[in-house]
């Protein structure tokens, strides 16, 4: 039903390569060519310009990239809804944040779709900003995300609420403490997420509110993998910034430990986002039950 042009249009796109994108898609070279080249005709466009390094997106083929994905996304959602209606099956595409991921949100996730016949969850993690993006392009059908945007498009129900925390290892100095000041806190050697974190942006944002730069502080790594930095935390490499949700399980084991840190105020929402259109809203109100049933037993 979909142009197959655009098919090769994001695969040229993905390799970087005419011929890279012929062969994924057991094409011949000059059929993607000439599928480009249709495209550029009929939208009176230049798509891609040729480059040593093989083929660069122009500024108005990011916009055609941006609506094939779109276009190819309803079609699959399309699909997947009259398979549904057929046999009575539900498949939820569910983005969440790499924090969502380590904690109690992808287990229930998991539960509920143990718990429930016929239902199929694929999870994506991804930072928040891209789960916006694949929602607007329907590559999603809801997220779980921290706090909010104001978008007519989009609708939210509140899941639970979270706040950041210094974790530390359980025989580090500050673990038997409630709170650190911010001054105490530049003394340490720090892990923290990557730019693109929320929770490393909520921190920055709550620093510059108080005057203050993630300058002042010992930042000896940056990554994003939050599994990793609990585990040098363990190991007593240093210690993070992180959300509280994410840390549950080690603290239930005893290991880390959590603790406030002094006028810094970092509570946040975490919110399922759908699209307003998205019809299957007594599933999520399913799940947020599962959720909450989960988190009290």
């Amino acid at each position: 039903m979909v142009d197959p042009k655009l098919y090769s249009l994001l695969k040229a796109a993905e390799t970087n390569s005419i011929t890279k994108a012929a062969l994924t898609l057991s094409l011949t070279q000059p059929a993607v060519s000439q599928h480009i080249q249709q495209l550029e005709n009929e939208l009176g466009v230049h798509i891609f310009e040729r480059t040593n390094n093989g083929l660069l997106l122009t500024r108005e083929g990011e916009i055609v990239l941006r609506y094939a994905k779109r276009i190819l996304a309803l079609e699959e959602n399309l699909r997947n809804e009259i398979l549904d209606s057929r046999q009575i099956i539900t498949t939820l595409r569910v983005g969440i944040t790499h924090t969502a991921e380590s904690n109690a949100i992808a287990e229930t996730f998991a539960r509920y779709a143990q718990n429930h016949d016929g239902i199929m969850i694929k999870l994506i993690t991804d930072a928040n900003a891209n789960l916006y993006e694949m929602l607007h392009n329907y590559a999603l059908d809801l997220a779980i995300v921290e706090g909010r945007i104001a978008d007519p498009t989009l609708r939210y129900l509140l899941l639970d609420t979270d706040c950041i925390v210094l974790a530390v290892a359980p025989d580090h100095p500050l673990a038997k403490r409630n709170s650190v000041s911010v001054e105490e806190l530049k003394k340490e050697k720090m892990i923290l997420r990557l730019p693109d974190s929320n929770t490393r942006n909520q921190f920055v944002a709550s620093l510059e509110s108080r005057n203050m730069s993630i300058n002042d502080f010992n930042v000896i790594l940056e990554i994003d993998n939050i599994a990793t930095i609990k585990d040098l935390i363990r190991r007593g490499i240093g210690v993070s910034v992180l959300a509280k949700s994410a840390c549950l399980d080690e603290l239930s084991k005893h290991k880390i430990s959590v603790l406030t840190i002094e006028s810094l105020s970092m509570m946040r929402e975490i919110n399922v986002v759908y699209n307003c259109d998205f019809e299957h809203t007594d599933i999520l109100h399913d799940i947020i039950s599962c959720y909450n049933t989960r988190q009290f037993s």
